[in-house]
């Protein structure tokens, strides 16, 4: 169902001036990026004329994503992420920098480019899901999907001015100024980020450790159903869409037998399209949903790479990736946002850091895919095989729905009470048995069944290790609701982590609950004796 509020403008979030600035510094660093893979495309073009070997620049850029990313995701969610971030720029700015020298001392190489290349792109996994992550601190929450897909259309203004800017520069002054560009574009980012001073948490309890912290991450992701859905749909686009950007070096190269100044030019086509699809997204969507959006801009894009499998007229191709930019940023931009918002602020860096794992394992596997059956059976066929088969996956996704995943409501509701204890709790002490009992009569058993099992899913999600419902043998109606989480600590945290959705069903459920008090809550904490007990049982005669 399309949206039945009217949209918010494209551009919006920019009047919010944090969020201006760090997207004005992510744009220029962006920009530079691209210049720099267009540059070493291109460079790898030249030194080796091997497809598999300028789609391993591509790979090399994003295989340390799925590498590192999920590290990079847990790290965001517990440090400081403007320390980090800065950290993380500042190791860009370094490798960028070896990179040029090298090039201009000529001594740079097919492989330690692909190694540096991988440096730079470990950074960029360690940087991806903490970026992406604070877009939420920088604007509200009326403003959030807009602002994700903000993000989206600066990546595609970069991508259409970058590569432009990139081929113009490889053409005209060689690639070690391209690689210089790059480096500098880093400065910029570096300093907003050490200007920027984001709001303390408001959290009372310690941060989490990082073994803690990654468990509880891929908890949530497989208790997630909706999340879930979100990963499924990107699988099944990305490893296909990836054979275009993987081959059009070696199409402009061997197909059309053109310059470094054509590729650019046909990635701007790409990036432009993207702009204007972005702009045009936010009046799409009150038309259609992303359940619509997703699939007909996925055929589109396979239309694209046949395209660019079988024309060879300039011009046409220029029309093409231009359907093809418009195509990429409708189903980047649905997938973002619902990756975003379909996940509570606790856990947003390590669910983000998933979804950047899919998108870089599918960009850097199906690049490698479609570089090998290119070298073997000719970029043509490689593009008209993966063009089929991401018809065929996005058939297959149309059960996983984004729909469902972008009506959430994971904003906190802190709607639970302090826990009424005797004495102040050790946080260490656990595992902690939280029971709930309820009074159903039974017309309503089945929808009460039915509620409280979507409930056990969210208790899951936020901490319990073990959930279950039961029913009193002797007094039909009467149930019984309990989990178990490993530390007192732990189920503190669940109290800051319920959202308004689960506050919600909660409330549907106490509709049906015939008492007029409250469910009875109670909670029991692993009990052990101790040591002085057991020596004294010992000595004793």
């Amino acid at each position: 169902m399309p949206s039945e509020t009217p949209a918010l403008g494209a551009w919006v979030p920019l009047r919010h001036p944090r969020f201006r600035a760090l997207w004005l510094a992510v744009l220029s660093s962006n920009i530079g990026t691209w210049v720099q893979d267009v540059a070493a495309s291109w460079f790898m073009s030249e030194r080796t004329g091997s497809p598999l070997m300028v789609a391993a620049v591509q790979s090399a850029t994003t295989l340390p994503v799925v590498a590192f990313a999920l590290v990079a995701g847990t790290l965001a969610d517990i440090v400081d992420r403007r320390r980090y971030l800065l950290g993380v720029q500042l190791w860009m700015f370094f490798v960028s920098t070896m990179v040029a020298l090298q090039a201009h001392a000529g001594r740079l190489e097919a492989w330690s480019l692909l190694c540096l290349t991988f440096a730079l792109g470990t950074g960029a996994s360690m940087a991806m899901p903490a970026q992406a992550a604070t877009t939420a601190d920088l604007v509200p929450r009326s403003v959030l999907a807009p602002a994700v897909a903000l993000s989206s259309i600066g990546m595609n203004i970069a991508r259409s001015i970058g590569p432009a800017l990139g081929g113009l520069v490889v053409a005209r002054f060689g690639a070690a100024w391209a690689f210089s560009l790059n480096a500098l574009s880093f400065l910029g980012l570096v300093f907003v980020l050490w200007r920027w001073k984001p709001a303390k948490s408001v959290s009372a309890l310690p941060a989490e450790s990082f073994g803690g912290a990654l468990r509880a991450g891929l908890r949530y992701a497989v208790q997630a159903g909706e999340f879930r859905s979100v990963l499924v749909k990107s699988a099944c686009f990305f490893v296909f869409a990836s054979a275009l950007p993987a081959q059009l070096a070696i199409v402009v190269r061997q197909q059309l037998s053109a310059g470094a100044g054509t590729y650019g030019m046909l990635l701007g086509f790409i990036g432009a399209g993207a702009i204007g699809g972005a702009i045009a997204l936010p009046k799409l969507r009150e038309r259609f949903d992303a359940d619509t959006l997703v699939p007909a801009a996925t055929l589109l894009y396979s239309l694209t790479m046949l395209a660019l499998a079988g024309i060879r007229d300039l011009r046409l191709l220029c029309v093409a990736m231009l359907a093809n930019g418009l195509s990429w940023i409708t189903v980047l931009s649905s997938l973002q946002t619902a990756a975003h918002v379909s996940v509570p602020a606790w856990v947003r860096a390590r669910a983000l850091s998933l979804y950047i794992v899919v998108f870089s394992a599918g960009m850097a596997g199906g690049s490698l895919i479609w570089g090998t059956l290119a070298q073997h059976a000719g970029t043509g066929f490689a593009l008209t095989v993966a063009a089929v088969l991401a018809v065929l996956a996005g058939i297959f996704s149309l059960r996983f729905r984004l729909s469902v995943a972008m009506a959430r409501d994971t904003t906190p509701s802190a709607h639970w009470p302090r826990p009424a204890v005797a004495a102040e709790t050790d946080h260490a002490r656990g595992p902690v048995l939280v029971t709930v009992e309820y009074l159903i009569e039974p017309a309503d058993r089945e929808e009460f069944l039915h509620h409280i099992h979507l409930l056990g899913g969210t208790r899951r999600r936020d901490g319990a290790v073990q959930w279950g419902v039961m029913e009193d043998a002797a007094q039909p109606g009467r149930f019984l609701e309990y989990f178990i989480v490993d530390s007192w600590l732990e189920h503190l945290r669940q109290h800051e982590r319920v959202t308004h959705e689960e506050q919600r069903l909660q409330d549907r459920i106490r509709v049906l609950h015939r008492d007029a008090q409250p469910p009875s809550v109670r909670h029991f904490v692993g009990a052990t004796p101790s040591n002085s007990h057991f020596v004294a049982l010992e000595n004793v005669p």
